[in-house]
């Protein structure tokens, strides 16, 4: 297989192609299609995905969470006999969206694209997968442009199709994250902090940054373990419940190990207007972008708080995912649903930060 990032637009399907339709949310309706049943060991794992619209209303829907450009979430749910496949690609902190971070389609409009999915899921084992577009955000409709369904708590939040299957011939060549951490130097595992594509001018700014994520993870870690639920608490990760508790405990546990005792690396090398990414199966690497040397060192959505959010995205640290961006969201996310709050990476940012600060 490829494993070479690829989206590609439009493309023709064969025309035995599987298809199967999906759940509509505001009327827009995703499908997922495959050209064959069965692929070999060389073949690219690719996929055409539909969004229609059945309303009779444009339909905006935020561009993060759909594959009509370069995919920078986990947009799918893949399954190999059963079992979840890790994603692999990336995970992005970003600004609350604005206006023009929807895509918009009309009434009766569909748009399609194709996804070659083999780098961004692994796929290297023989098997049968199954998958689904899948993507979720508090903010995945532009409600203030809809009229009285700005105001609709109700609106759901979670966009998927029908499930495709696919017999899989893998290749089984795949090296895992965890494979290539544990084949590295004894001397490598320790803490340190290295550089890619860095100038000094950044290498001083980024070790300052590390200094504040430290001190951001180590008070939240205090705060944890002494076993405070405070409105410092609950105003990011919900009403109190010791299972959800416990877990934001031990995210903040391995955060803190994290920046204390792994060896983080840090590429400056990204020119996107984002704050930061990190793919969650690569500990412990952290690329850095725009808004991050704009962004205070401390601080509401800081250098530090960037680092928290971003070190609690790998799967070896907490596993976080990205259900809302921004202070509002985040909070609001909190106390409509706080089984996603502590799974959300920036809600582990803004706990960490504690700007205004709250006991």
């Amino acid at each position: 297989m490829n494993w070479n990032h690829v989206v590609k637009f439009g493309g023709s399907v064969a025309a035995m192609s599987l298809c199967l339709a999906a759940n509509a949310s505001n009327g827009l309706v995703a499908s997922v299609s495959l050209d064959k049943h069965a692929l070999g060991p060389s073949d690219d794992v690719v996929v055409k995905v539909t969004m229609t619209n059945t309303s009779s209303e444009p339909q905006r829907v935020l561009k993060w969470h759909t594959p009509f450009g370069d995919i920078e979430e986990s947009l799918f749910e893949v399954t190999r006999d059963g079992v979840k496949v890790p994603y692999e690609g990336m995970h992005v902190k970003r600004p609350a969206p604005k206006a023009s971070d929807y895509f918009v389609i009309q009434p009766g409009k569909s748009h399609t694209v194709t996804v070659e999915l083999s780098a961004l899921y692994d796929m290297s084992a023989t098997g049968d997968y199954s998958i689904r577009y899948h993507t979720k955000s508090n903010k995945l409709f532009d409600k203030a442009t809809q009229g009285a369904r700005a105001s609709d708590e109700k609106q759901a939040t979670v966009l998927e199709s029908d499930a495709v299957s696919v017999f899989i011939e893998g290749n089984g060549s795949r090296t895992t994250a965890a494979q290539q951490l544990s084949a590295a130097p004894a001397a490598t595992l320790a803490g340190s902090l290295s550089f890619t594509k860095c100038s000094a001018s950044q290498q001083t700014t980024i070790t300052q940054a590390m200094g504040a994520a430290t001190t951001m993870a180590n008070n939240g870690d205090a705060y944890l373990q002494a076993g405070t639920a405070g409105t410092r608490y609950t105003k990011w990760f919900g009403s109190y419940d010791a299972g959800r508790y416990a877990t934001v405990k031990s995210h903040f546990s391995a955060i803190k190990d994290a920046f204390a005792n792994k060896p983080v690396t840090v590429d400056c090398g990204c020119n996107k207007t984002y704050y930061a990414y990190v793919y969650p199966t690569q500990p412990y690497k952290i690329y850095v972008c725009k808004a991050f040397w704009t962004a205070p060192l401390t601080g509401t959505d800081s250098k530090g708080g960037t680092l928290v959010h971003e070190m609690s995205h790998f799967n070896a640290v907490a596993g976080t995912d990205d259900w809302a961006y921004g202070q509002s969201a985040a909070s609001s996310l909190a106390i409509s649903n706080p089984t996603q709050a502590i799974d959300n990476a920036d809600s582990h940012e803004y706990f960490g930060e504690n700007t205004p600060a709250l006991q």
